[in-house]
């Protein structure tokens, strides 16, 4: 069974940092890609960043030069680190694999960014 779980979320003031992590099990995030997506109130999910199994990285435009993907494949766990954060960066986050064409979400994590 495939789980991922979102952690490192919380209350930040504008141009702080946090860390996201997402560990799963039942799957290994180092032969899939990974994306971080989010989802603010009113709007649809979007994504993030996003993390091939060969270390290749894409980015929204908006979070380019502030946040970065990175992948600890010993630890099955993929990280967002979000620097320079801003209150529009306030939003529900997750991660999502797509295995087999099966796309899996975490539970989310909270971002809330005040200004």
């Amino acid at each position: 069974q495939v789980q991922l779980v979102e952690s490192g979320g919380g209350l930040v003031q504008s141009g702080g940092s946090l860390r996201l992590s997402c560990a799963a099990s039942g799957i290994i995030f180092a032969i899939n890609t990974v994306g971080w997506y989010r989802q603010a109130p009113g709007n649809q999910r979007e994504l993030v960043a996003a993390i091939t199994p060969g270390g290749s990285t894409n980015y929204a435009d908006s979070v380019k030069a502030r946040f970065t993907i990175s992948r600890d494949n010993a630890k099955n766990t993929v990280y967002l680190q979000m620097n320079s954060l801003k209150p529009e960066d306030t939003a529900v986050y997750y991660c999502k694999v797509t295995s087999r064409s099966r796309p899996y979400w975490g539970q989310g994590t909270q971002v809330t960014v005040s200004s």
